[in-house]
């Protein structure tokens, strides 16, 4: 079921730990089906070089699993990837990672500027969402509204939260994300250089 959207999911998981947006099992994945309303979400605790698409379990809107993973559950954060799915009908990928610049910008609560031209590919804002711990259901609801406005959101002292459309354009711009969060970090250390 969705094999198609399993294999894109799995090969943004691998592409992201690759290009060292997440560390060891951290982050996760999904992409939703909006003809039948099914999301496709990485599983929970798994290396993602061993994973295969048979390991992505299905879910429905609800939570309720449609298809159950080989090897695992769902990912213990899957609620406030629903949440997303639900806040805007546009949105059909989450991609959330621990990066380690905007995660430095999520963990002060600080919004990541958009010093570079490069920020314009992600909207060019980032908001800042409470400090929730992974897993919890408050993270989903705390989403909601700032998804509303922006594609990029900072959960304090976790990680970061991209929606989009296909999943390498989501991937891409967690990408930027980073990319412009070391940039504006850097530049931040030459305010105070001699």
């Amino acid at each position: 079921m969705l094999e198609s959207i399993k294999e894109k999911v799995l090969a943004a998981a691998v592409k992201a730990d690759a290009g060292g947006l997440c560390m060891h099992k951290t982050g996760n994945f999904s992409m939703i089906d909006r003809g039948s309303g099914q999301v496709v979400i990485s599983p929970s605790g798994l290396d993602r070089q061993g994973l295969c698409p048979a390991d992505f379990p299905v879910l429905d809107l609800d939570g309720a699993v449609v298809e159950a993973g080989a090897r695992g559950r769902p990912s213990r954060e899957y609620l406030f990837h629903l949440q997303a799915y639900k806040a805007r009908p546009d949105i059909l990928s989450v991609v959330h990672t621990h990066s380690h610049y905007a995660t430095a910008f999520a963990v002060k609560g600080r919004r990541i500027e958009p010093v570079v031209y490069e920020a314009e590919f992600y909207g060019n804002k980032t908001e800042i969402i409470a400090d929730f711990p992974p897993g919890d259901p408050g993270i989903g609801e705390a989403l909601a509204v700032p998804l509303s406005r922006v594609d990029v959101c900072l959960l304090k002292n976790h990680g970061v939260v991209v929606v989009g459309g296909d999943i390498d354009d989501t991937l891409l711009k967690a990408f930027y994300v980073e990319d412009v969060a070391k940039i504006y970090f850097l530049s931040l250390c030459l305010d105070s250089a001699p």
